[in-house]
């Protein structure tokens, strides 16, 4: 039988019972908790969902430790083409160990990669909660809205940064009625100074409390006389078992203004 295929199209050798996964990303760490929590042998230092997690930490998505990740024999080490380094992904299967990436930049995107992800390379059953997330998305489309609400979002401070294009955030944002101002930039996450987003003239500022964390006391003074909303960052921009509720929640923060 031939080897499954990660997003990217790339052949990965998993062995037929994966049984030890480690994981370079937080979402999908809480994907793999959500579903089969006894395969995780390994995690980032920033996957905190399930808060109770407890295994070996394997240092940051950008850093990881290589040779503690081929210590664990990992069956299968679980990346993001966006988050991690190709050239710790290369060591890694240089050592032996297979790697599969998931490429995710939008709503439908997230629920095939998780799909594929799961049953063909974890070898696990299609998880209840993704199918709850799938419905959960179902009746949030843009098709048949009125006008959009016009927003910027930026995700960094000192300098500024904000949602660019082709973004998981940016996909779930106009999913629920809203638009990027700066979704057709020539950046994903492009440098924009405070002015030059003011110069844009949102409708609304949206806010997420990661990366940068920003809160009520810091952030929306910086944008007097805008809508402001303060979301949570794991509702924008994580995909796995945070979707089944986040656009109730997103919707909520949204638009009760």
């Amino acid at each position: 039988m031939d080897a499954p295929r990660d997003d990217t199209g790339a052949p990965v050798p998993v062995p037929a019972n994966v049984a030890r996964v480690v994981s370079l990303v937080p979402s999908l760490t809480e994907s793999v908790a959500a579903t089969a929590p006894g395969l995780l042998v390994g995690a980032t230092d920033w996957c905190a969902h399930p808060v109770d997690l407890d295994v070996t930490r394997i240092r940051g998505t950008k850093n990881p430790d290589v040779a503690r990740i081929v210590a664990l024999r990992p069956d299968l080490v679980l990346a993001n083409a966006e988050e991690n380094r190709e050239a710790d992904l290369t060591a890694l299967r240089a050592a032996g160990v297979p790697v599969w990436v998931t490429v995710i930049r939008t709503v439908d995107e997230a629920f095939g990669s998780l799909r594929g992800m799961l049953t063909e390379g974890c070898g696990l059953p299609v998880p209840s909660w993704l199918e709850a997330a799938e419905r959960a998305w179902a009746p949030h489309s843009s098709d048949g809205r009125g006008a959009p609400v016009r927003a910027v979002v930026p995700i960094w401070r000192r300098p500024w940064m904000v949602l660019g294009r082709d973004t998981f955030a940016g996909d779930v944002l106009a999913r629920l009625g809203v638009a990027n101002v700066f979704a057709r930039h020539a950046d994903r996450y492009p440098k924009i100074p405070l002015d030059g987003i003011a110069a844009a003239g949102p409708d609304l500022v949206v806010l997420p409390d990661e990366p940068y964390r920003f809160t009520a006391d810091d952030g929306p003074e910086c944008f007097p006389g805008r809508r402001i909303a303060l979301v949570e960052g794991r509702d924008l921009t994580w995909y796995g078992p945070s979707m089944v509720e986040a656009p109730d929640r997103l919707s909520r923060s949204l638009f009760a203004i």
